[in-house]
Parts: structure tokens; sequence; C-alpha cells
């Protein structure tokens, strides 16, 4: 008997297949395009002001790629920053956008030194460090897992108590540092007590770059495979998709905010321990270094991907990394690589109206 059940010829298979990839393209051509405008826009503004475009440029990929040192202080750079954009990029596919990774990261590297003070000298430090680890973990899960929970329960926007919360974290770190917990041999800087040298989490073998880079790649595949390939995941973008649709559905949408968003802040308090233990050693005002705010343009940039925003963090701690040389060569503030990242993300919220205006990433026949 003959077959007679329909079969599509291989060119529609191809055909859908080219159709998935247009549409797919246009997440990584607009951006692109946004970063172009972006160092058009700033050349012009370095011309204003009398300086060569072209000489920044090019001390900007000296200093962040240009030699194996600039790799390495470029990848230090990248290491919180992948974190705290994870911050982000998790919330936000629930459809919230949080801002607030700056303050688990200060909390999560204040909780870490704080808890290893008592400990420093009694025991080892394969106890210690772990201890400094999980204790940065909850402080920033509960930081950001509140404003989670105050948006589903309270309904208050989470942009707002995030941000809110950052400058109270600040004042937090502040407040015990010059204070009860401030280190009198110190009378420079308020700062706790050191951890010591002993307790310093060491770097990659052959390397200057410390182990929280290797922490934040897996932290990125892990979400990844969370947010695509798990149940949780599905639910989760289901709720960002339509809230109401899910609690139709039966979905805990009060339960996956709170649980999202402290995932979100465990990882920009994971962030802040390392900053503690693989370079200050100690909780001062330098854990205040912007990260949790720059993180925030590199999930944007990466269309909260978590695999996406390990290169977009790269490239931006390059940046950071280049802004000693330009201030150095050009005579330029050391803040004017930050005026760059203003600018990107401007340009990037602008190009947000191009998405689907342009026919070429359309597929055929729409």
């Amino acid at each position: 008997m003959a077959d007679t059940t329909a079969s599509a010829p291989p060119s529609a298979g191809l055909a859908e297949s080219l159709d998935r990839l247009r549409r797919s393209s246009e997440f990584v051509v607009i951006p692109l395009l946004a970063l172009v405008a972006s160092a058009i826009l700033f050349g012009l503004f370095l011309l204003a002001v009398g300086k060569n475009p072209l000489t920044f440029y090019s001390l900007v990929w000296t200093g962040g790629f240009g030699t194996a040192f600039s790799w390495q202080n470029t990848l230090v750079r990248a290491s919180p920053l992948i974190l705290t954009a994870l911050c982000v990029a998790i919330p936000a596919r629930l459809g919230m956008t949080v801002i607030g990774g700056e303050g688990a990261l200060v909390l999560g590297g204040f909780a870490a030194a704080v808890s290893a003070i008592p400990l420093v000298g009694v025991l080892p430090p394969v106890v210690v460090i772990p201890v400094m680890a999980v204790s940065a973990v909850i402080a920033g899960g509960l930081w950001i897992g509140f404003v989670g929970f105050l948006r589903h329960y309270r309904g208050i926007n989470e942009t707002i108590s995030s941000l809110l919360l950052t400058y109270i974290a600040y004042s937090i770190l502040n407040f015990f540092v010059e204070g009860a917990l401030r280190d009198p041999s110190d009378p420079n800087k308020p700062s706790t007590m050191p951890i010591g040298p002993d307790y310093m989490i060491g770097s990659i073998p052959g390397t200057s770059v410390h182990w929280g880079l290797v922490a934040g790649l897996v932290c990125a595949a892990a979400t990844w495979v969370l947010m695509n390939r798990t149940t949780f995941g599905f639910a989760a973008r289901i709720t960002g998709g339509n809230v109401r649709a899910a609690m139709a559905q039966g979905l805990p949408v009060g339960r996956l905010i709170v649980i999202s968003t402290a995932l979100a802040g465990a990882f920009a308090g994971l962030a802040g321990f390392f900053e503690v233990g693989a370079i200050h050693g100690k909780a001062n005002a330098s854990l205040i270094a912007g990260y949790g705010f720059t993180g925030i343009l590199v999930s944007f940039l990466a269309r909260h991907n978590p695999l996406a925003i390990v290169p977009v963090a790269i490239f931006l701690g390059g940046l950071a990394a280049a802004g000693g040389l330009v201030q150095r060569r050009m005579g330029l503030p050391d803040a004017t690589v930050l005026v760059l990242q203003g600018l990107m993300f401007v340009v990037l919220l602008v190009s947000e109206t191009l998405y689907g205006r342009f026919s070429i990433f359309k597929a055929r026949g729409t």
C-alpha cells in the first residue's frame, strides 16, 4: 500500500530555521548598533572637549585587552559584574526590574567580613572561608528577597524599593565600620578588622585572577539551565509574561517572585564575598565601587541572557580596567569611562523602541 502521509519538502525545514535565525538575530544586531551609536556620540563629545576619539579608543583597547596583564585586570573586574548582572537578569524573567544589586554586594561583603572576624585564628581557613561565603549569600539573598516580598505582598515597586534599600545598605556599612566594628589600628580609612592573608582566597594558578571569575561562570551556566531547562524556569517565564494568567493556572506566583529575587540577591552577595575575601581583606567603603549599577547595563546589553552576560561583563570590565591608562595618557578623569557607560545605557534604552520595526528580522510572509 502506498504511503499517503504528506511530508514537507526539505527546503521547508531549512526556511523555518532561517526564519528563526532571522528573528533571533534582532536581539544581537540592535544592541550592537546601540554600542556603535554610543561610541560615535561619545567620540563627538571628546572632540567637543578637544580630545582625539581614536586615541581614546586605542587606549581603551590597550588598557583592557592589549596585554596579558590588561586581560587579567579586565577579568578581575568582570567577575563581580557577572554576578551582579545575574541579580538583574533573574528577576527580569518574571517581568521585574531590580536595580539593587549594589546594596546586596555591599551587605554580602560586610557579612563575610563580620562572620570571619571572631573565627580568625580560632578555626582554620578551610572552615572560615565557607562560613564567609554562606554569610554573604544569605545576607544578599535576604536583602533582595525582601524586595520580592514587598513587590508581591505589598504592591511596592521593586525598582524603587531595591534602589532605596541600596542606600540603606550603604548606611549600615558606614554605621558599623565607623563605629562599633572599626579597626582602631587604621586611623586613615574606617574599616573592619582585616581577616589576614591566611584567610584570603588565592588566585587561579598561573594568573592574578581570583576564583570569583570561575564562580561567576558556574553561576551563569547554572542560571541558564535553571531558567531554560527546568519547570521552575518555565513557571518564571509564564509569570513574567502574564501574572494573572500564571495565577489562573495555579502557579505559586508569590513564591516564585520571592525565590527568584532571593536567588538574585544571593549572587550579588557572593560577589561581595569575593571582593572581601580575594581583594580587600576587610569591609570598608571600597565595597561601594559601582559594580551593582554597572551590572544593570551588563544585563540589559545581554538581554538578560545568563550566557550572554559573560562576554558583555568582560567587555565592560575592560572599559573599567582602561580608565587609569586613559587618565594618565589623555589627562581625562578616571570617571570618563563612566560617562561612556552611562551614554551606552541611555542609547540602549532608546534602542528598545526599534524591536519589531525592521522587516529584515521578520519571518517571510509576515
